[in-house]
């Protein structure tokens, strides 16, 4: 088969594999469709940040080189000799977070925290690769009137449903500070949820654009460096309940903090080395930060909002690429920025583009 391995920063070589076979308790994936995400580019830039290039995993007993990607999704190819409640052919979502199921943490549910914490695609092998083999545990069948092409957003969504849970209760005003793929789907999953005001940050008039799409009831552009003053002033001074930080860096840490009223929340999502904080404001607003990290539970709440509500993921795409074009027209291209593309999703299969990836590529 052919997999994307990593072997260091800007090495990534897309190359000859053996077939994995799946253990016991593993069931090996064909891999339909696998998204690049955030912590793929970094890894990809000037890693390892995750990735084990010394010692295995305790979970997965893989170190570097390894194949990247998490979000992926795909059909059952075979079953270990262990596997029940699944059939070759199935299609299905993959979690791709490992857990030990002994720690504190997995024994309080908590397995997004595990003692072992890791992803496979970053921690273990991956689905940039024709094939994977995945622990059971994983492996969430798909119901009719549940395409690959939405499974392949779950994972991203995933972490934006989570960080709305993190929020909760969610019944006044909003704020998204940042729409990447996973801002755009908090903005998504939020007006799914009903709640009333939900106002997207960004400095992207296309990305504006798509989160008015799934649901935002008013839109900031962040690019005269006084978003915080404009949700503000939508809210008539106050600022608003909750304000999601989904970018990682100082500015928009800033911009949550400003734009949220005494007694408001931050949600941390995105990812930042170290941050500066006015204490003295922080205490005095009575104001929390708090943070959210992967995500638990999530999948069943997903797969039933696209089988039975037809929430629509897809358009957080912006391109669908082969296997041998995800150095050049993936991690680089992202890289690249300028904010034409959002979710890049790669076909690890030699077929033709589907249905699917050529609606999303005539869209662009």
């Amino acid at each position: 088969m052919r997999a994307a391995i990593w072997y260091g920063a800007k090495d990534v070589r897309v190359e000859e594999a053996p077939v994995p076979v799946p253990g016991p308790d593993e069931v090996l994936i064909e891999v339909a469709y696998c998204g690049i995400c955030g912590s793929d580019l970094h890894e990809y830039a000037d890693g390892p940040h995750a990735i084990p290039t010394h010692t295995p995993h305790p979970a997965s007993g893989v170190s570097a080189p390894l194949t990247l990607g998490h979000e992926f999704c795909g059909t059952v190819a075979a079953l270990g000799s262990a596997v029940d409640g699944l059939a070759v052919g199935d299609p299905v979502a993959i979690e791709p977070n490992y857990r030990c199921g002994r720690c504190a943490q997995c024994r309080a549910g908590d397995y997004h925290i595990c003692e072992h914490f890791g992803f496979a695609g970053l921690m273990g092998n991956g689905g940039l690769a024709e094939y994977v083999a995945v622990p059971r545990y994983m492996v969430h069948p798909l119901p009719a009137g549940v395409t690959l092409e939405q499974a392949a957003l779950f994972e991203p969504a995933s972490v934006a449903l989570h960080a709305l849970r993190r929020a909760e209760p969610l019944d006044g005003t909003m704020a998204v500070v940042g729409l990447g793929p996973i801002g755009l789907l908090a903005v998504r999953l939020a007006a799914e949820r009903g709640v009333p005001r939900i106002i997207a940050v960004d400095v992207s008039p296309a990305r504006l654009e798509i989160a008015a799409r799934f649901g935002a009831t008013d839109l900031v552009d962040a690019g005269d460096g006084q978003a915080a003053e404009r949700v503000r002033e939508l809210t008539g001074g106050v600022g608003v309940d909750v304000a999601f930080e989904v970018v990682g860096s100082q500015a928009a840490v800033d911009t949550c903090l400003a734009a949220s009223r005494r007694g408001g929340r931050v949600i941390m999502v995105g990812l930042a080395q170290q941050l500066r904080l006015d204490a003295f404001a922080l205490v005095n607003n009575e104001q929390s930060i708090i943070a959210s990290v992967g995500y638990r539970d999530t999948y069943p709440e997903l797969i039933r909002l696209v089988a039975e509500c037809g929430v629509d993921l897809w358009p957080v795409v912006t391109s669908t690429v082969a296997l041998d074009e995800v150095v050049t027209q993936g991690f680089d291209a992202l890289l690249a920025g300028g904010g034409q593309e959002i979710k890049v999703l790669v076909r690890p299969g030699r077929a033709a583009a589907g249905a699917a990836d050529r609606a999303a590529e005539a869209g662009r």
